[in-house]
């Protein structure tokens, strides 16, 4: 025979006859803390997709901007891309699509509690993102070296059309570039607190809002590089 009471904070407790005590937990304290961490989970990727709209909508009026100037100049904007180096561009596209492909890799091994091959798919794209920015500088200091920087004085001799393309390339790959190293600086902060155990599997939201960033930056330069590298 045994009977049951309630016992605050635990739940209910059976007394068993002879003596014997059981305490059944009632389990909402453990429901309470999975409830806030969903809403908190879903509050940061609410919060990173309003960023992220942000972001789109600076990017998208440059790419406005582009889209006139070149229905206005489209003789001279493909003119100026031949100066691009196509094999470059193909080379930074792969780059950043490899890189997406090891942060979801290092997401999906976070959530599924592969603390070590998430900081190595981490480290990857770190170091995918750094490759991209140096074959960028080459891509930049070529530029420089020809005079087809803004300010220059050779580029101020070339056609109105050539002086906004190279303009709106400068501008908008510089732009594209310090995102890269924003996305890259939250990707190594997250490694260092994923080899901390401070990030684990039961809190992923911050590494797949990292993600979601760096997919944005990749997007970005997909559309860059048609605009910039492919035009006919």
């Amino acid at each position: 025979m045994s009977i049951e009471r309630e016992t605050p904070g635990t739940g209910r407790e059976a007394v068993h006859e002879g003596g014997g005590h059981e305490t059944v937990g009632n389990g909402e304290h453990v429901g309470g803390s999975e409830s806030g961490r969903f809403r908190g989970s879903e509050s940061g990727k609410l919060g990173m997709w309003l960023f992220i709209s942000t972001e789109i909508l600076l990017f998208g009026g440059l790419f406005l901007l582009y889209a006139m100037y070149r229905l206005k100049n489209p003789a001279d904007f493909h003119a100026a891309s031949l100066d691009l180096s196509r094999f470059a561009g193909t080379l930074n596209t792969c780059v950043l699509i490899t890189s997406s492909l090891t942060v979801v890799l290092a997401v999906f091994s976070l959530q599924r509690d592969r603390a070590k091959d998430a900081v190595r798919y981490l480290a990857v794209s770190i170091a995918l993102g750094f490759v991209f920015l140096v074959v960028k500088g080459f891509e930049w200091a070529a530029k420089f070296e020809h005079g087809l920087n803004p300010n220059a004085s050779f580029l101020a001799t070339q056609p109105k059309g050539v002086m906004l393309y190279f303009g709106l390339y400068f501008t908008m790959t510089g732009l594209h570039a310090v995102h890269v190293i924003v996305g890259m600086t939250i990707l190594g902060i997250f490694l260092v607190r994923i080899r901390r155990g401070t990030i684990t599997a039961r809190n992923p939201t911050l590494l797949e809002n990292a993600g979601l960033y760096w997919h944005l930056v990749d997007v970005i330069w997909i559309f860059l590089f048609p605009l910039f590298y492919l035009i006919s």
